[in-house]
């Protein structure tokens, strides 16, 4: 059966989708409300796949400005059967909710980004590369990021595909078929991670790598032997630090996989803020909002942090889907800006592609995480 979305690949734009907006414009308000509680504890299962309560389509033209640092999703509606995301097998080409077309053909390059490293931007040490600020103050998340070449009177829009980087087709299919202005972030244990880096840049591709974070169920959610810990010491979590960001080179900044534990603590928090901060970072929070323990360190040490609005496949289907970035496009109706992140699932990047095809004919424009960073901390 045909799926019904709000918008067409033929460029016209349908007349549910206006009335479809009101509705989700009244409700996010109620959502933003229920969600803060994500920004003061975290998410027990952040950035893993979760499952979240749909909006009604219920009009309110009254209803109340949505913040962006709360515009969360439930925590209530997770799914607790859904299992780690790196403990997860590599995605099949079949995953459930959707599959790839093996002759789908590569959408046309965009200008590539410059291959890193970027000299004076790296130093070496005991595992590889590190990126570094220049002695004038040049970080890495500048150098790195793609620039934003956008229509900056329309509201932003950016969408991050994590988890890439396990599954090779998939990964090819991400950096090939995606807009070059969808952030794609890495998971650091994948092999030949540099490689992958150097052909998602090579497509335009602005990229981040995910940090582990110790969540609050390590048994149910496998994250990994240079897993951040809330219980070890500053000396060991930067050397696990270090040894993650060495593994490549290229990123503009880190997201976090899980992390709610770790995140609650702001001894263990403080230290690893502080070194990002040094070392020219961003940190963009996958459900770990601002007013974590980590979120609070990352402002005292000057750390840019910004988080996503929206998960959009913790229901893997593209009805769902697509209703998660239409969630996306009434917040930055309202707010200017949104920020939403999804996984290195077929049926994702599938919905993505379709989604964006058309979004400045409706009055938006997609741009990278990192431009959407800096609009929101001009704003501050």
């Amino acid at each position: 059966m045909a799926i019904k979305r709000p918008w067409t690949k033929s460029g016209v734009v349908l007349t549910p989708l206006h009335h479809a907006l009101l509705g989700v414009l009244a409700l996010v308000a109620v959502a933003g409300v229920v969600a803060g509680a994500v920004s003061v504890f975290g998410d027990s299962r952040a950035a893993g796949p979760r499952k979240v309560l749909s909006l009604a389509n219920t009009a309110n033209a009254s209803a109340a400005r949505v913040s962006i640092s709360e515009a969360a999703v439930d925590p209530a509606a997770v799914a607790s059967e859904d299992a780690g995301f790196y403990e997860e097998a590599p995605f099949d080409s079949a995953d459930a909710g959707g599959g790839m077309e093996p002759s789908k053909p590569a959408r046309p390059p965009a200008a590539p980004l410059p291959k890193a490293p970027l000299a004076g931007y790296f130093q070496m040490g005991p595992n590889g590369p590190l990126p570094i600020v220049t002695p004038d103050g040049r970080t890495p998340a500048r150098a790195y990021a793609r620039p934003f070449t956008g229509d900056a009177t329309k509201p932003k829009i950016a969408v991050i595909v994590g988890g890439l980087g396990f599954n090779a087709r998939v990964t090819q299919a991400a950096i090939d078929e995606l807009p070059a202005d969808v952030t794609l972030s890495f998971v650091p244990y994948t092999a030949d991670l540099q490689t992958w880096v150097d052909r998602a840049r090579a497509r335009g591709h602005e990229v981040l790598i995910e940090l582990p974070m110790e969540p609050f169920d390590p048994e149910a959610n496998d994250t990994g032997p240079q897993t951040l810990l809330a219980t070890a010491s500053a000396r060991e979590n930067i050397a696990r630090l270090e040894n993650l960001l060495s593994r490549a080179s290229g990123y503009f900044g880190v997201t976090n996989y899980q992390g709610a534990r770790f995140a609650a603590s702001g001894q263990a928090s403080a230290p690893v803020a502080q070194a990002l901060k040094s070392r020219g970072l961003v940190f963009v929070g996958n459900a770990l909002g601002p007013r974590t323990a980590f979120g609070v360190e990352a402002g005292r040490a000057g750390l840019a942090f910004t988080s996503a609005d929206r998960i959009i496949d913790t229901q893997r289907e593209a009805e769902k889907i697509d209703e998660q970035l239409l969630n996306l496009e009434a917040l930055a109706l309202q707010n200017g800006s949104a920020l939403g992140s999804g996984f290195a699932f077929p049926v994702t990047i599938d919905q993505i592609e379709e989604w964006a095809e058309n979004l400045s004919m409706r009055g938006y424009v997609l741009a990278p995480a990192s431009a959407v960073m800096e609009s929101r901390n001009a704003r501050r």
